[in-house]
């Protein structure tokens, strides 16, 4: 879509951010669990269904890139959030 080669959309991404593509995406998939959780979601559905919808494949790798980006589990958030 961009027309930019993906070496060099990577390397952009690498030197300008200094993150690799996948800790860039997984940014963004963190983020829109992180808003389906305050949009109330999270009672609606499972967390592991959120991180589904928001591009995770997996409920580990979910909750330890949860963890990294938010410092908080995916529940702990959750928690934080409805208070």
């Amino acid at each position: 879509m961009t027309n930019i080669p993906p070496h060099h959309l990577s390397q952009v991404i690498n030197e300008l951010l200094d993150k690799n593509f996948y800790e860039f995406v997984n940014g963004y998939r963190v983020d829109e669990v992180k808003r389906l959780i305050e949009k109330n979601q999270g009672q609606k559905y499972t967390l592991l269904s959120l991180a589904h919808d928001s591009g995770f494949n997996s409920k580990s790798t979910f909750n330890s890139i949860f963890k990294k980006y938010t410092r908080l589990t995916p529940r702990e958030y959750m928690n934080k959030v409805s208070g």
